[in-house]
């Protein structure tokens, strides 16, 4: 079946297919070649609705069409920067297990959701097709999925106030249906990582230095990237695939990660399994089970589907970790296995799950309370039972972009800890520029990317500052309830709320809610270029303590005052911190 391909301009010239009524105003039709597909809706005790499609084995198009009306976004996991409504001929995607989700919400001007959906299996590869219908003034979904044993499943949110609550309801379905990799405590921890810092140039003695003060500063985690290994040299990866130790950078590898892990930092290290370079020494061997050209430069892929590969793969992690005393890995370029879907071969995720679930295995085995990163794009609900430590893709010095794309992350996050890509900011900024990347990292663990003894002092204070800061206020920033607004607004005031006390970032000028009856504390951090924020005090307003900090930690004002309902200007510096307590 190709309905979903690109033979038609519009989803209006495919062919006509019967709708009926599905949820609130949105509707549906599934075909299938060859058969007469069923579908039923019921409704789930948490309220969500469950689509069950037969298909006797049929792969499937699902078609889901609902009114305009005042819809202002479409949020979905490879949105990227588009976030508004696209036309129907522009808006396509695939997705799979390492590669997105097959998931969406559709959202209106006041943020409540018009559609939310999301694939209850994770592996196949599923094709979308999305946006505005010009010739029936509608908005539409499409998607293709592949034949399966068994009934398709697609869950539904009802109407909900924001992308942020409907999407909270698909996680804890998920949650509850998935068997997540435990979460130690090291994997919510601030992390040093070298690679902004040294890219390849890395060797023990200088990462020892910088793990000595990275542990002072707050961290709690060293990720050792690319450059370690033999042949990691050039910003190729066609020396991958022996994944040896480089002796004239680390003569003596286990030594130094004993060192660092003397620092008080677990200690992770970077692996491209799946990548094969014509340089590798192991290259003649396993070349003919890697036929296929990488996307990422130098390299070729091998095949998951196939089991030696597997078993290749979990032997080089297992030898990696075992024999030098790694708490665990970070495991890139999962994605490049997609290079073989639609070969008409096997399905490359269920050889990816089978590979990654023999990986996590074999893994534990030698190591307790084991540390696995997986990176953007393959961070979905498909990939938690592989993964503890799930990082925002590469934005280096981009604070928005950091931003919006943890959020994005956690939105759907079932069970690992999110993490920041690494922070990367020029020792001869500003200080609030220090900050600036700090701060829009809040809402994940912050990953830490710079030659810390090269920082003048105001950054260093900046960064001990808002590392404390983080670690107080993580059951709010992590745990919390997040509110973070329209993904096209690219969450410019986000709130986290528990235990009693709220933190509100903001990065722009607008004004701030202020709920002092809800809150024995408020903290305020503002994250715009002016050096105040106006808030929007609701309640009776209160008698309060404010105590406000200067970017790099300095307290510049303590008073007390009474806040009245209404709008209140307080004079907090850009990328500085209030808190706000009631005092009776």
């Amino acid at each position: 079946m190709s309905t979903l391909t690109h033979e038609t301009v519009t989803t209006a010239e495919l062919a006509p297919a019967p709708y009926a009524p599905l949820l609130d105003t949105v509707e549906i039709a599934v075909l299938a070649p060859g058969t007469e597909p069923t579908w039923t809706l019921s409704e789930l005790p948490d309220g969500l609705r469950m689509l069950h499609i037969d298909a006797a084995g049929a792969p499937v198009e699902i078609r889901l069409s609902l009114p305009l009306g005042d819809a202002a976004g479409y949020w979905h996991p490879q949105a990227g920067w588009s976030r508004t409504i696209v036309a129907d001929w522009a808006g396509r995607s695939t997705v799979s297990l390492v590669d997105g989700f097959a998931t969406g919400c559709l959202y209106d001007h006041s943020g409540a959701t018009m559609l939310a959906f999301a694939a209850t299996d994770p592996v196949p590869e599923v094709r979308l097709r999305f946006g505005v219908s010009e010739e029936n003034d509608t908005y539409v979904v499409h998607l293709e999925l592949p034949a399966a044993p068994d009934p398709h499943r697609l869950l539904f949110v009802p109407r909900s106030p924001s992308v942020a609550t409907a999407l909270a309801a698909l996680r804890d379905w998920f949650a509850a249906a998935t068997q997540a990799m435990p979460v130690p405590e090291a994997a919510r921890l601030p992390v040093y990582s070298t690679w902004y810092a040294f890219n390849q140039q890395v060797d023990a003695a200088a990462v020892e230095q910088q793990a000595e003060l990275a542990a002072e500063v707050g961290c709690g985690v060293l990720i050792l990237d690319d450059g370690w290994q033999q042949l990691g040299s050039g910003r190729g990866y066609s020396g991958c695939g022996d994944w040896r130790p480089d002796p004239a950078k680390f003569p003596d590898f286990a030594g130094h990660v004993e060192r660092v892990r003397g620092t008080g930092l677990r200690y992770l290290a970077w692996i491209a399994p799946l990548l094969l370079g014509p340089k590798a020494e192991c290259h003649g061997r396993w070349a003919p089970l890697a036929p296929a050209a990488a996307t990422v430069p130098g390299a070729y892929v091998l095949d998951p589907r196939r089991p030696e590969v597997r078993a290749h793969v979990v032997d080089v992690c297992v030898s990696l970790v075992r024999d030098h005393g790694l708490d665990g890995l970070k495991v890139d370029f999962l994605d490049q296995a997609m290079v073989y879907a639609g070969d008409g071969g096997d399905d490359v995720g269920q050889a990816l799950t089978l590979l990654l679930t023999e990986l996590r295995s074999a893994l534990e085995e030698v190591r307790t309370e084991l540390l696995l990163e997986l990176r953007q794009p393959y961070v979905g609900p498909g990939m938690v039972a592989f993964g503890n430590m799930l990082r925002s893709f590469d934005c280096p010095g981009d604070a928005a972009a950091n931003r919006v794309r943890t959020i994005d992350t956690a939105l759907l996050a079932v069970g690992g800890a999110v993490h920041s890509d690494p922070l990367l900011w020029s020792a001869t900024a500003p200080v609030e520029a220090a900050a600036r990347q700090l701060v829009g990292a809040l809402h994940s663990v912050p990953q830490i990317s710079v030659l810390l003894d090269r920082l003048p002092r105001a950054h260093i204070e900046a960064l001990r500052f808002w590392l404390a800061q983080w670690r107080r206020l993580r059951p709010q920033l992590l745990d919390g309830t997040v509110r973070p607004g329209r993904p096209d607004d690219l969450y410019t005031l986000v709130r986290a709320e528990a235990d009693g006390a709220s933190v509100s970032v903001v990065h722009s000028e607008r004004t701030v809610p202020l709920r002092l009856a809800e809150f024995t504390e408020s903290v305020l951090v503002n994250a715009s270029d002016v050096d105040r924020l106006v808030l929007d005090v609701a309640d009776a307003g209160a008698h309060v303590e404010i105590v406000i900090h200067a970017c790099d930690g300095r307290m510049i004002e303590r008073s007390r005052t009474t806040l009245r309902p209404g709008l209140q200007s307080l004079p907090v510096p850009r990328m500085g911190l209030a808190l706000v307590r009631s005092i009776g």
